[in-house]
């Protein structure tokens, strides 16, 4: 599903079709990695599917579908800079495309923004790294299945490393006030994630 969109835009870019697919493959492959139990294609798929019905609230479509496509590029649970490195990936990877600076610029401040949640003076920021956290407020076993595959991707971690650190993690969003930032996303999803988090919580044991 998401592939489509995102030669969508790269045609609306003027970028070679031969080009999108080896782009696309270079995509498919980092996020095909045996490695990725949630951040993997699927995922870019449901943030594609939650912000399709908002499509008209966001000012910049195209800049959207990049951030999605590039803002796990590089994804490593032994780093603490994967946004960073995601973001240059973008950078370079658009550059080389031919793609101009506002786009490329705008698209890397978006894959930033995911590593606080922040909120940002830009509507389209808060649109994309609130479904980026979309599955915090999915039912309770989606919920649950997704922490599972966290701590798969955590696996080289024990128990005693992870789960303080996972704590730290759920305690950081429910101590936001408000963790989504837009209405649409608040109103959809706050309250269950809030449930989902302080029942993660209460089954994190060292």
């Amino acid at each position: 599903m998401f592939e489509e969109h995102y030669k969508a835009v790269l045609s609306g870019l003027k970028i070679d079709p031969a080009i999108q697919d080896k782009c696309w493959k270079d995509i498919q492959s980092e996020y095909s990695n045996n490695n990725r139990y949630y951040h993997n294609l699927t995922h870019l798929d449901n943030l594609l599917a939650d912000l399709l019905p908002i499509k008209e609230c966001i000012h910049s479509w195209p800049v959207v579908i990049l951030s999605i496509a590039y803002h796990d590029m590089v994804y490593s649970t032994l780093k603490s800079n994967n946004e960073e490195k995601s973001a240059a990936y973008a950078l370079t990877c658009l550059t080389q495309l031919g793609v101009n600076t506002s786009i490329r610029e705008k698209c890397a401040t978006q894959i930033l923004a995911t590593k606080g949640h922040a909120v940002s003076q830009d509507i389209d920021t808060n649109y994309f790294t609130d479904a980026d956290l979309a599955i915090l407020g999915a039912p309770t076993e989606a919920y649950r299945y997704y922490a599972t595959s966290i701590r798969k991707e955590y696996k080289f971690y024990p128990d005693f490393i992870y789960t303080p650190g996972r704590k730290k993690v759920i305690n950081h969003f429910l101590a936001m006030p408000r963790i989504f930032k837009t209405n649409h996303f608040y109103e959809k999803y706050e309250e269950a994630a809030r449930k989902n988090l302080e029942d993660e919580l209460e089954r994190l044991v060292v």
